[in-house]
Order: C-alpha cells, then sequence, then structure tokens
C-alpha cells in the first residue's frame, strides 16, 4: 500500500498526497472519522465507568450473568449492529418519530453500544484490585463522596481508563460495517472512503494514502493505548488479590437514596436503553414479515430474496461463513499460539528482548490497521503468480486469519508469561527436552488460555465485514456480506430477510463466545 500511494515507476512520489490532502471530501472524511471517534469515546467512558464500580466494586445477586451480557455486543458482527439500530430507529420503528435515521447521534449510539463493555471490563478489572482503604481515609477525613472519587480513586483509575480510551477510539476509527450501514455516503470515515475510492471509483491511489493516513491516526492511538497499558499492568501488579466486593446499596438510612444509586440507575439504563433495547427488537422485528407475524421471514433464507437480490441462498451464505471462520481459527490459533510462546519469553540481553518486541509489533499490526486495510492490501498484493489468490477461496480465511492472530497472541500472552520461568529451568536442569519442557510446564497453562482464544478467533472470523467484503467472491459471499446487500435492496421482503438473517449471526457469534466465557479462568487477565 505504501508503494502504491507513494511510488510512481520505482521513484518517490509525493504529489499523490497533495492531490488528496487538497481534496474537501478528504478533510470532510477525516473530521467526520475523528469527531465521531472522540464523541464516541467520551460517551463510553461517561457510561462505562459507573457500570464498572457497579459490575466491578459492588455485589448483588446475577452479577456474574449480566457481566457475561455486557460481552456480548463487544464480540457481534457489525453489521448485526448497524441491522438492529436502523430497525429501531427507521421511520416505521418505534424511535422512528426522533428522525435519528442516519445521523451522527445514531451512528455515536452504535458505537457506544460496541464498546461499552470493552471499558467496563478494562476499568473493571483495575478498580476490583484497588485497596478501599485510601478513600475511606479521605471520607473520614471529611471529605465528600464525590470529592474522595474525585481526588483519590480517580488518580488510580487513571491509567486504566486512559488505555481504554485509547482502544476504543481505535475500534471507533476503524469501524466499518456500523458506519457503512447507518451513515452511509453522509457520515463516511477514512474506513468506508477506501472502500468507495477501491469499489466504486477504482482509485487505488487515493486508497493507498487514506490507508496510510488512517494507520498514522490509529497508531498514535495505539501508541497511547501501550504506554497507558504498561501503567495499567504495574498497577494491577501490585495488587495481587482482589478486594471484596461490598453489598450494592440503593438505600441509605430513613429510606433515603443510597451512595450506590446513582450508579446503578444509570447503569441499568445504559444496559436496558442502549444493549436490551436494539437486539431485542431485532429479534421483534424478524418475527413481523409482509404477511403477519410468524417465521416467514426465517423461511425465507433459503430462498435468494425478492428480486433474486442474491446469487445464493442465506443458509448457503452461512454455511460459508462457517468454512471460512473454521479455517481462519486454525491458522489464526496455530500463528498466534507460536508467537505467543515465543514473545512470552524473557531473554537476559537486551537485544534479544528488543527482538522479541519488534515481534511482538509485528503481529499487533493487524490491530492497529481497519481490516478494510487489510482486504485492501490484500486485493492489490496477492494478484499475480506464484500469490495470484483473488479467485481463491482461500484467499477469505487468510485475511480473516490476520486480522484474528492478534487477539490470540493477546488472548494466551498473559497466560504464558504467568508461568514462573523457574519452572520451566528445573525441568530443563532434570534432563527434559525443549518440546518436553514445553508440553508440560508451559502446556497446563496454555490450555486454560486456548478455550477463550479459540472463541474469540472463531467469532471474529465469523463476523467479520470488513476485509471480506473486499475478498469474498460474488458466488462464495459469507453471511455479513449478504446481510449488507439484502439491506441496501428495496423491499419488504429483503428487509425482513436481513433482520432474520442477523439474529441467526448474532445467535452463532454469542453462543460461541458464551461458550468461550466459561472457559475463562482467574489467569485470563482483563478478558
Amino acid at each position: 500500500m505504501v508503494g502504491r500511494g507513494f511510488l510512481t515507476d520505482g521513484a518517490l512520489d509525493l504529489s499523490g498526497i497533495a492531490e488528496i490532502l487538497d481534496r474537501p471530501r478528504t478533510w470532510r472524511v477525516i473530521g467526520v472519522t475523528v469527531g465521531q471517534s472522540l464523541t464516541a469515546t467520551a460517551v463510553s467512558l461517561l457510561l462505562g465507568v459507573p457500570g464498572a464500580y457497579v459490575l466491578y466494586r459492588c455485589r448483588f445477586r446475577g452479577r456474574r450473568l449480566l457481566r457475561g451480557f455486557i460481552t456480548v455486543p463487544f464480540v457481534l458482527p457489525t453489521v448485526v449492529v448497524g441491522v438492529a439500530f436502523r430497525a429501531l430507529l427507521v421511520e416505521t420503528g418505534p424511535l422512528g418519530s426522533l428522525g435519528l435515521d442516519g445521523t451522527f447521534a445514531a451512528v455515536v449510539a452504535a458505537l457506544v453500544f460496541f464498546n461499552y463493555a470493552l471499558v467496563v471490563r478494562t476499568v473493571g478489572s483495575l478498580w476490583e484490585r484497588l485497596d478501599p482503604r485510601a478513600e475511606e481515609a479521605a471520607r473520614a477525613l471529611g471529605a465528600s463522596p464525590w470529592r474522595a472519587f474525585r481526588t483519590v480513586t480517580l488518580p488510580a483509575l487513571a491509567p486504566a481508563v486512559v488505555s481504554a480510551g485509547a482502544v476504543v477510539f481505535l475500534f471507533c476509527a476503524t469501524s466499518f460495517g456500523v458506519v457503512l450501514t447507518m451513515g452511509g455516503m453522509r457520515y463516511g470515515t477514512i474506513e468506508t472512503e477506501v472502500w468507495i475510492q477501491t469499489t466504486q471509483f477504482l482509485d487505488l491511489r487515493a486508497a493507498a494514502v487514506l490507508s496510510v493516513l488512517q494507520l498514522v491516526v490509529v497508531g498514535s492511538a495505539l501508541l497511547l493505548a501501550g504506554r497507558a497499558r504498561r501503567r495499567y499492568d504495574r498497577s494491577l501488579r501490585l495488587r495481587t488479590d482482589r478486594s471484596a466486593a461490598r453489598p450494592l446499596r440503593l438505600r441509605g438510612p430513613g429510606l433515603r437514596p443510597g451512595p450506590d444509586l446513582p450508579a446503578a440507575a444509570v447503569t441499568a439504563a445504559t444496559v436496558l436503553g442502549l444493549l436490551v433495547t436494539p437486539l431485542a427488537y431485532l429479534l421483534v422485528g424478524s418475527l413481523h414479515a409482509p404477511e403477519g407475524w410468524g417465521l416467514g421471514n426465517y423461511r425465507r433464507l433459503a430462498t435468494t430474496g425478492g428480486s433474486n437480490t442474491l446469487t445464493v441462498t442465506v443458509w448457503e451464505a452461512a454455511a460459508n461463513s462457517l468454512r471460512a471462520a473454521v479455517d481462519a481459527t486454525l491458522l489464526a490459533v496455530v500463528v498466534g499460539t507460536l508467537v505467543a510462546v515465543v514473545v512470552s519469553r524473557r531473554p537476559r540481553s537486551a537485544g534479544g528482548r528488543r527482538a522479541l518486541g519488534v515481534l511482538d509489533a509485528v503481529f499487533m499490526l493487524p490491530l492497529g490497521v481497519s481490516a478494510v486495510t487489510v482486504g485492501f492490501g490484500f486485493l492489490i498484493t496477492l494478484d499475480s503468480p506464484p500469490l495470484d489468490l483473488r479467485g481463491s477461496p482461500l484467499i477469505v480465511p487468510v485475511a480473516q486469519a490476520v486480522v484474528a492472530v492478534p487477539i490470540v497472541v493477546r488472548t494466551v500472552l498473559p497466560v504464558l508469561r504467568a508461568v514462573d520461568p523457574r519452572l520451566r529451568e528445573a525441568a530443563a536442569v532434570l534432563g527434559a527436552a525443549p518440546g518436553r519442557v514445553l508440553a508440560t510446564v508451559d502446556g497446563p497453562f496454555l490450555a486454560r488460555g486456548l478455550g477463550l482464544a479459540v472463541g474469540f478467533a472463531f467469532a471474529v472470523s465469523l463476523g467479520e465485514f470488513g476485509a471480506t467484503a473486499f475478498l469474498a467472491r460474488p458466488q462464495a459471499p459469507t453471511l455479513p456480506v449478504v446481510i449488507f446487500r439484502l439491506i441496501g435492496r428495496p423491499g419488504a421482503e429483503n428487509y425482513g430477510m436481513a433482520l432474520a438473517a442477523s439474529v441467526v449471526l448474532a445467535v452463532l457469534t454469542a453462543t460461541v463466545m458464551m461458550l468461550a466465557e466459561r472457559l475463562r479462568g482467574d489467569r485470563m487477565g482483563t478478558w
């Protein structure tokens, strides 16, 4: 992509950058990308911090179930979320009178829907380990609850808040499916502009320059996240025990409002209004067929839609998605586990540590760029022998695996780093070969993290849309691609099929993640 954007006939040519940056459309797209991402990040933090307090600092019945539920939106395919919010906000929907369909606020709400769980779990994992005695001492010295939180607790939580905010900004800036299905051309971002320049205008140079520009934006966010994350990890290591959560107090003496009531109210309103309502209406809408209530939309999934909108049936597209997800998961888990095993080692030399840091950064790169950029890179790179994969069914699972590898590494790596290196040294001294050391010492710890890694990799691959939108063959589309085609065509039948197909995809993804969540151990870190 760098070569396509900055080289002409093998020589450096920066005229394309000046030409693209002179376009008012480019600056409008950059402004919308940064504006939407900053707004969604701020709202996610404002709503997520109270949720972290309620779910990690307080104890009440159903807390574990609620923690698992708020994780589901984070792993839902972006197309499903876009369809769910559109169903809620269109003129015929329950909130259609608000006129929010296709607006800036609607896109921001969908982005917050995705990233609320990330803030809650990142901040909550640190808050759960904070020593409460410092805040209690401030209260004993006369500080109000708000002042004690602002001057004592919030500074202690700052590393987690900054880390969560940076990663949320990253995900918002690289959100493709939500923006494309909800914002369209009016609120297009760098992400959607790359897709438009490639698929509609065939301007690969402009797409390459925009992809590199996006890499600069999200790379800055990743740098900030990395620095905050290191502070966050140090904070966690200072407190190995978890402070006991206290009961949720909604009432004070004399039936007065309790100290936890504001945070509980904000959390309840967010969960019910922002998380439950779109998903519930998506399910209800899928049961409302043109001929009346029932399973008509689901029966039509065995067809190609009204006026033969699709080239295959929805069930065939679902089978394509499952096959690609299985292949991508296998590739991602094998590669990601091998990388995690290498990066988890602790060389004595500074050069060795720097080399492992570079290796880690290389395999994290797909997390720092968008899936659209990955797909675009595959499209312009693997287009000539001996690596001409444009017509091969392998190109989709390979691209999905590239997107999923960083998640596998980040899931397995904390588990392997928890292994005391003295165990490996003792096994080696007793005569165990390196392979046996890996199998007998690292193996039990590795097995603990692989279940969650497989779940994340499969869920990400199953719902991946950005790279697949570039690479999926017309005769073998995946389920997210089919859903996008259905909502882009007129007709009640197509729209109803899109809702039903979105429910199917959401159920598949949620089931995978619920099973993976059950395999999550105490050593799994934040996730």
